[in-house]
């Protein structure tokens, strides 16, 4: 077996031991050499198989004991996929858009984790400006897996806002938000007319369509440009 249908495997196989309850909260993961003899693989296979799922919040690793089941979370309601130039327009306020910067290059390693794809796998690297009203209203730093939508590298993303041709031309299966607060950085601050360390509102989004991942993106929202609202009924048993 390959290194990279190994890592898969192992991936799967703890996963799958955590989601049956094989592996309670707390459990302590076999230690990277443990999971090396088991498998017949090297560190970095070993290293590859858990990143993500550290990534996902199944495990949490503490330095010097190990890796462990982590706690569960309280996480909010689902939400939607947005579209950006919807929602601004729905607020009555024009909407403007600016491509920044459009590579198409090979993943670096960090990419590679985040799409689940193998190092060296070609990546559309898009960094784009949303505006409302003129004024700034989120920064765009998104990642296109080519191999699950080659035909991204034809689509003029100086004119198309790339979610907005995502959500219109590549049907998604499974999407998790990742939702936070974070000071702007000199780049993005410099981006959204906004003071360095200034508050904003950041949204971490992967989509896939199956097993593949298709895109992963990040937000940037000055903290007071944008309401993150839910509207749920309760469960019924």
């Amino acid at each position: 077996m390959s290194e990279a249908s190994l890592h898969r495997r192992i991936r799967a196989d703890v996963q799958a031991r955590i989601l049956s309850g094989e592996w309670p909260p707390g459990h302590r993961i076999p230690a990277e050499h443990e999971l090396m003899a088991d498998y017949g693989c090297s560190r970095m296979t070993v290293n590859k198989a858990l990143g993500p799922l550290t990534e996902a919040g199944l495990i949490e690793r503490r330095r010097r004991a190990g890796s462990f089941v982590a706690r569960p979370k309280i996480h909010s309601a689902v939400l939607d996929i947005p579209d950006i130039a919807a929602e601004v327009a729905a607020r009555g306020e024009a909407y403007g858009y600016e491509l920044l910067a459009r590579e198409e290059r090979p993943a670096n390693d960090e990419e590679a984790r985040a799409l689940d794809l193998d190092p060296a796998a070609p990546v559309l690297a898009l960094r784009c400006l949303h505006r409302a009203a003129g004024r700034p209203f989120a920064l765009e730093e998104r990642l296109v897996n080519l191999a699950a939508v080659p035909e991204a590298r034809a689509v003029d993303f100086e004119r198309t806002p790339p979610g907005s041709w995502l959500l219109g031309h590549v049907p998604w299966t499974e999407a998790e938000h990742r939702i936070g607060a974070a000071a702007a950085g000199r780049v993005a601050a410099k981006t959204l007319g906004i003071s360095t360390g200034a508050a904003c509102l950041v949204l971490h989004r992967r989509t896939w369509r199956g097993s593949e991942r298709i895109t992963d993106v990040r937000m940037t929202f000055p903290g007071d440009a944008y309401d993150l609202v839910a509207r749920f009924t309760p469960s019924q048993t």
